[in-house]
């Protein structure tokens, strides 16, 4: 790498040279990634001796971790929250907001009660206007209030969120699947037996 001050423990802000804040510009991002890689590309080291090819792919594996977490805004959130010393520790801790448990099992109710493919676009609709609402919210608790604590709430709603989308995509291609699918109906059947 060409800036001696940055080493594989550098976080990944001080890596790609942004400010280490929540909002960042995308564009820059990938930029930088590309500007990154290419300095560090393993390709280039291919002449050279076995240590130096290997820090090469150390680097470009760091790079690459470094940019899949900035480019991932609840990535990018979640990692904040860690440097802050505020670990998000979704797993051990599941205590949420009682209103977002009662949204949660609305949106459950709902995602079980959808027989449509428009049933399941409106929910997913609704659940896209709370995630971008969610991140304006976190964008304030982290680069504004430096509120670490409700930071991490929002990432962990927000992680719900990511996990119960996975579960509408599962509920179109059921609903795509059924619709698809041939119907038998009792005519048919019996016609077919005969």
């Amino acid at each position: 790498m060409a800036d001696p001050q940055l080493s594989l423990a550098s976080s990944d802000f001080e890596l790609f040279g942004v400010p280490l804040q929540f909002s960042q510009d995308r564009a820059v991002l990938d930029a930088r990634w590309k500007d990154l890689q290419r300095e560090a590309h393993p390709d280039r080291f291919a002449g050279q001796v076995a240590a130096l090819q290997r820090q090469a792919l150390q680097w470009s594996v760091r790079i690459n971790e470094a940019y899949q977490r900035l480019k991932d805004p609840l990535k990018r959130a979640a990692y904040l929250c860690e440097l802050g010393g505020a670990a998000i520790n979704a797993e051990n801790n599941t205590a949420m907001p009682p209103e977002f448990l009662m949204q949660q099992i609305e949106w459950r109710e709902s995602l079980d009660e959808a027989r449509t493919a428009q049933d399941v676009d409106a929910l997913n609709g609704e659940l896209i206007a709370v995630r971008r609402d969610l991140l304006g919210q976190l964008e304030q608790a982290l680069d504004v209030q430096r509120d670490l604590v409700r930071a991490v709430a929002l990432v962990r709603s927000l992680m719900f969120i990511g996990r119960f989308s996975a579960d509408i995509d599962k509920r179109c291609d059921q609903l795509a699947d059924t619709a698809t699918s041939p119907t038998t109906t009792p005519a048919s059947a019996s016609a077919s037996s005969g």
